[in-house]
């Protein structure tokens, strides 16, 4: 699940702040449906929720362990 770039990209965005398909999609330059597979993917791997605000909904990391294993992972690859 995590070897995957793009999903990688998603979860450092919304490690910044809780976004939206069509905000993940203008700052990652891909087309909305592409972004709204991956994030129903890292969803229903319990890596990100999703909540709805009026017509929109909304995508955050599910917690703080997520958030770690990303921050682990990403300080690991830059030591080497």
């Amino acid at each position: 699940m995590l070897g995957n770039p793009t999903r990688i990209r998603i979860l450092l965005l919304l490690m910044e702040q809780d976004a939206n398909v069509s905000v993940l999609a203008e700052q990652l330059g891909m087309t909305q449906s592409a972004v709204s597979h991956q994030l129903n993917l890292l969803k229903s791997n319990k890596l990100v929720k999703r909540r709805r605000d009026g017509k929109m909904i909304f995508y955050a990391i599910v917690d703080e362990h997520v958030q770690m294993i990303i921050e682990k992972g990403t300080e690991h690859i830059r030591e080497q």
